[in-house]
C-alpha cells in the first residue's frame, strides 16, 4: 500500500478522535520525519486539545540537549537504534506532561546506510507514561520521502494500536 498525505491525514484525525475520548494527550520526539507527525496532527483544528507538542531533533547534540539522551547510548548504539528511541521517549516524558508519546530516528536516505542499518531502517518507540514502552524497527522501501511518509504513518498507527482506536 502506499502511503499518501491524505492517509496520514486521516489517520491523524482518528487518533486525535481516540486521544480526545480518553482524555489523553500526545507528545512527539521526531528526528528522520522532521516534524512530520507534529505537522500532520497541527494540520487538524483543534489538535491543541490533545496535542502537547514536538520535539525535532536531528542532531546528537539535540537529542542530548533537549531529550536528555545520554551520549553514551548514542555512541554505543548510534542514533538510530532502540536505546536511542526509548531515551528520547523517555526524555519527551521527563520534559512534557503529556500522557502518550511516540519517538522516531531513522535512516531516510539517500546516503548514510550500511550493511547493519541500510537506508530505510527506521526505529520507533510508542508508550504511556508510566508504563514500559514498546521499541520496534521497521525498513521501509522507496526513497527518501517514501520513508519518512511510512515512518510518519506507522507512528500513527502504532499509538492508535496502543490506544486500541480501532475497537
Amino acid at each position: 500500500m502506499v502511503v499518501t498525505e491524505h492517509k496520514i491525514s486521516e489517520l491523524a484525525q482518528q487518533l486525535g478522535e481516540c486521544l480526545k475520548d480518553q482524555g489523553l494527550t500526545l507528545a512527539t520526539a521526531e528526528s528522520c520525519t522532521g516534524g512530520w507527525i507534529a505537522k500532520a496532527i497541527t494540520d487538524l483544528p483543534g489538535s491543541s486539545e490533545w496535542f502537547e507538542g514536538s520535539v525535532v531533533c536531528y542532531s546528537n547534540a539535540l537529542k542530548q540537549g533537549l531529550l536528555d539522551v545520554p551520549e553514551e547510548i548514542l555512541d554505543s548504539f548510534g542514533a538510530v537504534s532502540s536505546e536511542t528511541v526509548k531515551a528520547m521517549t523517555e526524555g519527551i516524558f521527563a520534559n512534557t506532561s503529556a500522557d502518550v508519546a511516540v519517538s522516531v530516528s531513522g535512516i531516510a536516505g539517500p546516503g548514510g546506510g550500511s550493511d547493519e542499518k541500510p537506508v530505510g531502517t527506521v526505529w520507533l518507540c510508542w508508550g504511556k507514561r508510566d508504563e514500559t514502552a514498546i521499541a520496534q524497527s521497521f525498513c521501509f522501501e522507496g526513497g527518501r520521502e517514501a520513508v519518512r511518509l511510512q515512518s510518519v504513518e506507522k507512528a500513527l498507527r502504532c499509538v492508535m494500536d496502543l490506544l486500541d482506536c480501532d475497537k
